[in-house]
């Protein structure tokens, strides 16, 4: 319910026919304040901008702002969104929500659309010698843009020293920790001022691994989007097809088989359990626990050994399409399953064994890397990394979907928001999703596992290869690829770590006007530097890895 906004704002905004509720720029800072404190919309989702430049229906300015809220319960998801004039400037919410920090950089970034009273607006995904805005419509995609300066990132370390009291820097020591380091877990710099081994305060630099998602998406067809999703989160690729692929199906609202929701379901599950797995191996490696990576390290092997067999790939497997998904299960496949379920129990099993009651491994992972559930919710924390704090969020009971209401299965919550919470909400989740994993097995039922409708599924092979109508179907799919309505939409899904959403306008043809993903690793990797302040570098290494930051998530 949104009464309060209602009162407030009662003939100051429109509805779109997609129910975006527009606002003009000057109130959208008071809107939103009187959402998230007097309706309790304190989530905030994501943000994006829209160039409206090739879109045939008039619009009241060419570029807009869209900014996406859940409530209280995260059970009620509405839009907002206001046109930008010519002027290319609109309010800052920063104050409101801190996870717009970042947001409103990467619009910034991308559009060239500035935030009055922004702390920080400077580029972050593209280099700083960068010139143009390459999300807009009249960018030329094939003009590239050398970096040849470095950055010392000190325009961002002086203003929060100045804060700290540091006016002279003669006794500080600066270190950079990354790009290219193997605890950056990932192409990430961050940069420390250290006052003996204390980190005094902490920047992060991303954008190394930037390679243009979304840019990519506005050239091609939905299912050729497909294995660029592979390559978001590649540790959990098969959920990353499964999100976008949802959001799409849910602009076509189409129904998927019942044997292609359970298949998704299965699969998604396994691929958040070797997600959770190599974040685990890793950090425990970040600590000197070698052992206990290969104990969870070698039955991620296993499924990756399974994938292979199912997709005809181990990491970026491709495997779902618009409408359904690209093989059934292979003879065998419940069999290989069990074989990979009973090693996944027995290494977790056995690193438990020698964690859990470990001096010095408590030592380093309870109250250490501790965020509040208040911060983590300002700062658009999700999955594990959110729940840990003790706040009940997972879009597969709030929002369920593939029947996920139906299963039995625990939301596993942390309590102090540390790194020992994240670590055991990973270890919890795990056996969790093996759960669901065993009774989705015992329900699959047979039948398609593509929708039956030619203009969104492929036709089976030998109708290709026999006659004329399949080959057609085939040629056109390929070629123009599946026709999605106009529409101005978003979806998410549960992933390995948190909401991952996918904001799509789609202009009716076969390839989407705009793509914006909502990666989890954004959100949690912008909180990094606050979260590191007045720790010490080893743990600041730890605290990295239990957020389970993935560059290419991250980076897009």
């Amino acid at each position: 319910m949104i009464t309060n906004f209602q009162h407030h704002f009662e003939n100051a905004y429109t509805i779109e026919p997609d129910g975006a509720m527009v606002l003009d720029k000057e109130k959208i800072l008071q809107a939103l304040h009187v959402l998230k404190h007097d309706d309790g919309y304190h989530f905030l989702v994501d943000m994006t901008a829209i160039d409206y430049l090739s879109i045939k229906e008039p619009k009241p300015e060419r570029f807009a702002i869209v900014y996406l809220l859940r409530d209280t319960h995260f059970k009620n998801l509405i839009t907002l969104k206001t046109y930008i004039d010519s002027t290319l400037a609109t309010q800052s919410v920063t104050s409101l929500f801190k996870a717009a920090n970042w947001a409103e950089r990467e619009i910034w970034d991308q559009y060239g659309i500035s935030f009055l009273r922004h702390p920080n607006m400077k580029r972050i995904l593209n280099h700083k010698e960068f010139i143009g805005h390459p999300l807009r419509k009249d960018y030329p995609i094939t003009k590239g843009q050398l970096c040849h300066q470095t950055d010392d990132l000190m325009d961002e370390m002086a203003p929060k020293l100045k804060v700290k009291g540091y006016e002279k820097n003669e006794d500080l020591m600066f270190l950079n920790i990354g790009p290219a380091h193997p605890a950056s877990h990932g192409t990430i710099r961050n940069f420390c001022a250290l006052d003996g081994e204390t980190i005094v305060c902490a920047v992060s630099e991303i954008g190394y691994l930037h390679r243009g998602f979304e840019k990519s998406c506005e050239n091609h067809t939905y299912n050729q989007i497909i294995p660029y999703t592979d390559r978001l989160n590649y540790c959990s690729a098969i959920l990353n097809n499964i999100g976008f692929a949802h959001a799409v199906e849910g602009i076509l609202g189409v129904d998927l088989p019942e044997r292609a929701k359970f298949i998704r379901v299965i699969i998604g599950e396994l691929s958040r359990v070797i997600d959770h797995l190599v974040c685990l191996a890793a950090i425990l490696v970040d600590m000197g626990a070698l052992t206990n990576y290969w104990y969870l390290y070698n039955p991620r092997e296993a499924v990756y050994t399974l994938l292979s067999k199912l997709t005809g790939a181990r990491l970026t497997n491709s495997y779902m399409r618009i409408g359904g998904m690209s093989y059934d299960l292979y003879a065998g496949f419940e069999e290989d399953l069990k074989i990979c379920i009973k090693e996944i129990e027995a290494g977790m099993g056995d690193t438990l064994k020698l964690i859990e009651h470990n001096r010095i491994f408590l030592d380093r992972t309870q109250n250490v890397g501790i965020i509040s559930k208040e911060e983590a919710i300002n700062r658009g924390f999700s999955g594990p990394n959110l729940r840990a704090c003790g706040v009940a969020y997972d879009l597969r009971i709030s929002e369920p979907y593939y029947h996920y209401e139906s299963f039995d299965f625990d939301m596993a919550l942390g309590s102090v928001g540390d790194i020992y919470d994240r670590m055991m909400v990973r270890f919890e989740e795990i056996r969790q999703s093996i759960r669901i994993i065993d009774q989705a097995m015992k329900r699959l039922p047979g039948g398609a596992i593509c929708v039956d409708d030619r203009a969104i599924s492929f036709p089976k092979k030998e109708n290709v290869y026999s006659n004329i109508e399949g080959l057609m179907n085939q040629f056109k799919l390929v070629y123009e690829g599946v026709k999605v309505p106009a529409a101005e939409y978003y979806r998410a899904i549960e992933a390995g770590n948190g909401e991952l959403g996918f904001f799509i306008i789609s202009d009716g043809s076969g390839t989407p006007y705009k793509v914006k993903v909502r990666p989890p690793c954004f959100y949690a990797m912008a909180a990094y530097p606050r979260m590191i302040e007045g720790g010490m570098i080893a743990d600041a290494i730890l605290s990295l890895g239990s957020l389970n930051i993935i560059a290419g998530e991250l980076d897009r």
